[in-house]
């Protein structure tokens, strides 16, 4: 009888090991074809599921459909990264940055803004700013342009 493989730990580099055994060479048949098209039917369906199970209030539940919902995360950032598109790092610092950057009065000293109003208009001007740090620069004279 063949020894188990499972990863003997409860982090999210654990569930990245278990995801790459399923999609490894001696893996599980459906999890080794799904592609980030087709695991979008599952990503609605378990975003679904776990604001069900939060409108119930049952923290058992809750658990369980987080856990179903990093899952299809993780199949998603392996497919991703198996295409070379971005890898699990990549999208975690990422979002700590981008929480960092958007919490100025948290991480970089500014102080709390008054009020709720003004709390999201910082966030809505930081995330203004970031979206036109990433929009390519337009030549002055497009006719010109190579």
């Amino acid at each position: 009888m063949e020894t188990p493989r499972t990863p003997a730990t409860s982090s999210f580099a654990g569930l990245e090991k278990v995801v790459a055994l399923l999609r490894g060479k001696n893996g599980c048949p459906w999890d080794q074809k799904q592609t980030p098209e087709s695991l979008k039917k599952y990503l609605r369906e378990e975003c679904r599921e776990l604001a069900e199970a939060i409108d119930q209030g049952d923290p058992r539940e809750i658990a369980g459909e987080i856990g179903d919902l990093l899952f299809v995360l993780a199949l998603l950032m392996a497919a991703f990264a198996e295409r070379r598109d971005f890898t699990a790092d990549e999208v975690f610092a990422g979002i700590i940055a981008k929480m960092v950057r958007r919490h100025p009065h948290v991480f970089a000293g500014s102080p709390l803004p008054a009020s709720e109003a003004e709390l999201a208009a910082q966030w809505e001007r930081i995330k203004s700013q970031e979206k036109q740090a990433l929009q390519p620069v337009q030549p002055l004279h497009p006719e010109i342009s190579p």
